[in-house]
């Protein structure tokens, strides 16, 4: 956690523990201030963006669950800001979303509040503007940092705990689709062939030149300096604007303990993670395989472009191995219980739907037919109700969608039912079907969107109100 003095400037916003009203003088808990960052991020390589604190990603930011706040934001740059603290539940107004009418940071401006953090485990903030085709703005830049909410009790079973986040550099327009690492069954490819029959074809899409763990391409960057025996404990954040990855640790397995910051039901020891875009994993790395190792994507292209980093055993030397893993598909619910869940109070269908962009377009996003405008009405949802979405999607591409100031349980992914799973974001693939539950504990203007910065930019969004 970063400590900050400054005192409130004339004119500056304000809000009281909580988002409300309060005393807010004194020193800063907490600090942020949004300005340009020179980044190496490579050998004879340093990338001009927009950081936190002179850096990206931004400093770690520790706090503790249920112990109120003062957060100072101090915006450094020529242009409006929002600041969204993504996973926890808190007021609307200070929640970092234009949508929500959140408090924004204005240029050159200073904005103070107060905020109590919950839920305990990995959070993390990040920008929340619009870029739209702007390509310097937005999650593009490298305005993100891990948020860690220590619980009221942790046993600690660990020797060493290292926090690493993904992000991509260099952004550039091209008509390239992503593939999937995935197998396809028979009705999903057929589905996805007749998508590629539409009347315009697929508009743009995003590529990046480099690629980074903790800011720094694979081979740049300090290596995870580790003992045999140690049980290490890894949290992943991907801070993408754009990109669900996949990582693997050739020679070991992580035991997945945690989703989103929420402990699992059922912790599993699998060789391969997969994040969609804004996704958080807590993994347990029993380190008994001596060597040097490169922690990475199996994408090849990407890792020698810079997605991956070097864990070192103490007293090994020699060149960072590689061995690529099994192709097989991420299923979350092997991290869930089979009970049955609660009848929900009411079910909500949200299909997704696309409309192609054509060359030198931008393909426009749905939910139930309608792209997000502004003045339409909020969904009506009332607090302490439980409310079952229907995540449909009707695209060939994978979602990862979020839902803020809430967490939501799994119950039903690909047609397997399952319980027990908290999340923020999940990430649904192409033409396939995700039902969560979800019970609004804050009134207020709460906003669900796809992750994937292009997809939100251009319709994939929409207001939910909890009276």
């Amino acid at each position: 956690m970063t400590m900050g003095a400054g005192l409130l400037a004339a004119g500056c916003s304000r809000t009281g523990p909580s988002g409300g009203p309060g005393d807010l003088d004194g020193p800063a808990d907490v600090t942020l201030r949004i300005g340009p960052v020179l980044a190496d991020i490579a050998k004879d390589h340093t990338i001009s963006t927009i950081g936190y604190n002179a850096s990206t990603p931004g400093p770690l930011i520790r706090l503790r669950e249920g112990v109120p706040v003062t957060v100072d934001l101090f915006n450094d740059t020529d242009t409006s800001e929002l600041v969204h603290w993504h996973g926890q539940i808190i007021s609307a107004n200070i929640d970092g979303a234009e949508e929500e009418k959140s408090l924004m940071v204005s240029p050159q401006g200073h904005l103070r509040y107060r905020l109590t953090p919950q839920p305990a485990g990995a959070r993390w903030v990040h920008t929340h503007v619009a870029p739209m085709s702007d390509l310097s703005r937005g999650t593009y830049t490298g305005q993100f940092a891990f948020v860690y909410i220590e619980p009221k009790t942790n046993p600690g079973q660990y020797d060493q705990e290292f926090f690493l986040a993904t992000h991509e550099w260099e952004p550039y327009f091209t008509t390239e689709e992503e593939e999937e690492e995935e197998e396809e069954d028979g009705e999903e490819h057929e589905k996805k062939e007749a998508a590629k029959k539409e009347e315009k074809p697929n508009g743009w899409e995003i590529g990046y030149q480099r690629f980074t763990i903790n800011g720094k391409c694979l081979g740049y960057g300090e290596p995870l300096r580790v003992k045999a025996g140690q049980r290490v404990l890894l949290h992943f954040l991907n801070a993408s604007a754009t990109e669900n990855i996949q990582l693997a640790l050739p020679g070991h397995q992580f035991q997945v303990t945690a989703l989103d910051g929420n402990p699992v039901p059922r912790p599993q020891r699998i060789e391969v993670l997969e994040l969609g875009t804004a996704e958080r994993i807590d993994a347990v790395v029993e380190m008994n395989n001596p060597g040097i190792w490169i922690l990475g994507t199996p994408k090849d292209d990407d890792r020698k472009n810079g997605m991956g980093i070097v864990v070192e055993y103490a007293d090994k030397r020699g060149t960072p191995r590689w061995i690529k893993p099994p192709r097989k598909a991420w299923d979350y619910t092997i991290f869930g219980e089979s009970r049955a869940v609660p009848s929900a109070d009411e079910v909500i269908p949200l299909v997704f739907g696309k409309i192609n962009g054509g060359t030198g377009g931008f393909n426009r996003w749905t939910i139930n037919g309608q792209a997000y405008d502004a003045k339409t009405e909020p969904r009506l949802l009332h607090k302490g109700r439980r409310y079952r979405l229907v995540f449909d999607n009707q695209t060939d591409d994978a979602h990862p969608v979020h839902l803020h100031r809430n967490s939501f349980e799994l119950t039903n992914v690909y047609g397997k039912p399952t319980a027990g799973v908290l999340k923020d974001v999940v990430l649904v693939k192409g033409f396939k079907k995700i039902e969560v539950d979800v019970t609004p504990a804050l009134e207020g203007l709460t906003l669900f969107h796809c992750h994937q910065q292009l997809h939100m930019d251009y319709g994939f969004k929409l207001r939910f109100n909890v009276a």
